[in-house]
């Protein structure tokens, strides 16, 4: 299989929805609004990850591309609980690409403890042959589940998925902690947008005064 080719469109999708979903930030920053998006990541999945996910689906090579959903993966992170919902509406409402199935792992923790809004879309790519409609993961969390996920993505992979019971309750409980955070922060939600409100007008005239 020729992986540089196989995946040359994802990479496209990755960085076409990165510049789409920088410009949104962009439009709320314009106007003074306060954005629901805080940054975004994007990846590829490296081939070693997508053998080893097709290996355990038993997904066979000429497969993945309608097996595996999230080989192009976007990650959107936001300061509130309420600003995944605000992001998962409007990407609902865009044209330029088809929700296929969507996972609230916000609402329905996994047993894991791990939160977090799932959209599986499919966009489309022109490429040298056509048009090519492809899957794509969107994650759309806050910073504190992020900064949870990032941590346990990271003792998954030391311990290739079979982390110790005794370190699996501490991650249940950060879970528990980091979504207290959201909750806490929630409830200052219009005291801080306000502060950031005051800041980015600052900024502005600063920038016009030099």
């Amino acid at each position: 299989m020729n992986w540089e080719a196989t995946l040359a469109p994802y990479a496209q999708v990755v960085e076409e929805l990165k510049v789409k979903l920088k410009g949104m930030r962009s439009q709320f920053e314009i106007e003074s609004m306060h954005s629901p998006i805080e940054f975004i990541t994007a990846r590829v999945k490296p081939v070693e990850s997508i053998l080893a996910k097709a290996e355990k689906k038993q997904i066979p090579l000429d497969g993945i591309e309608d097996g595996i959903q999230d080989i192009a993966g976007v990650r959107v992170v936001c300061q509130f609980v309420d600003d995944i919902y605000t992001v998962v509406n409007m990407l609902r409402s865009r044209k330029d690409l088809m929700i296929v199935e969507e996972k609230d792992y916000v609402s329905e923790k996994k047993d894991s403890g791990y939160r977090s809004f799932h959209m599986i879309i499919t966009y489309p790519v022109e490429t040298i042959h056509g048009m090519k409609n492809v899957l794509a993961e969107i994650q759309i969390r806050t910073l504190a589940m992020n900064f949870w996920a990032t941590n346990e993505h990271s003792l998954n992979y030391k311990y290739k998925g079979r982390i110790p019971e005794a370190i699996k309750a501490r991650l249940k409980l950060a879970a528990e902690a980091a979504f207290m955070l959201d909750e806490e922060m929630s409830k200052i939600k219009s005291e801080v947008q306000e502060a950031q409100r005051i800041f980015h007008r600052k900024q502005k005239h600063e920038g016009k005064s030099r």
